[in-house]
């Protein structure tokens, strides 16, 4: 309200109304404008874009991953070896095993493996694997990219705005900057006139 009041201020006229007040309440308008129009169509554009780019990852994902039954050979402990890249992998709440599943081809695999729940060996789990039979990771869900994707729509539509008010300020700033020069120029005059018996002091 104190805003919209002081923005209607420099709209009237007025004595001390300057050039700059008038330049500053425009550019207050055009940037709220802008706000409003191109925020919501760049994140909507964003967000489409997105969606479609991981609707086509998650389609690639599911084609390429397969769920497969792996069976626990043995639990592992210790700290993994750095060599070890499904090892290094372990996040924490996770437990390393050995484990072995069927590849697409008929030959057995084997490898560590991070569950999430302890196994005991001979114990059956399941687990994602690519076409060449190596671990993968669960393929994206279109629930999961809806959610990324109107993510990033926000996001745009945010980065957008701040980009509008960062540009708002910058002008408002230059404007305040000529403002500032404009009462140097009056004062360095009005000094001229002190004591002047022509000037009424």
């Amino acid at each position: 309200m104190v805003r919209a009041t002081a923005l209607a201020w420099r709209w009237r006229r007025n004595p001390l109304r300057r050039r700059t007040d008038v330049l500053e309440a425009w550019v207050g308008l055009a940037a709220v404008v802008l706000m409003l129009l191109a925020g919501p169509v760049t994140g909507w554009v964003t967000g489409s874009l997105a969606h479609e780019a991981l609707r086509h990852t998650v389609r690639e994902q599911h084609r390429h991953r397969h769920l497969v039954t792996a069976t626990t050979v043995r639990a592992l402990h210790g700290r993994p070896a750095e060599t070890d890249r499904e090892a290094t992998a372990n996040r924490d709440g996770h437990h390393r095993v050995l484990a072995r599943w069927p590849g697409p081809d008929g030959e057995e695999r084997s490898g560590v493996v991070s569950v999430r729940h302890r196994t005991r060996p001979g114990q059956p789990f399941p687990l994602w694997t690519d076409d060449q039979g190596r671990l993968s990771g669960r393929p994206l869900d279109y629930d999961t990219a809806a959610i990324h994707a109107g993510l990033a729509g926000a996001g745009a539509a945010t980065g957008a705005c701040g980009l509008v008010e960062a540009v708002r300020r910058l002008v408002v700033w230059r404007l305040m900057q000529r403002r500032y020069a404009h009462w140097d120029r009056a004062w360095e005059r009005a000094g001229q006139t002190w004591g002047r018996a022509d000037a009424g002091s």
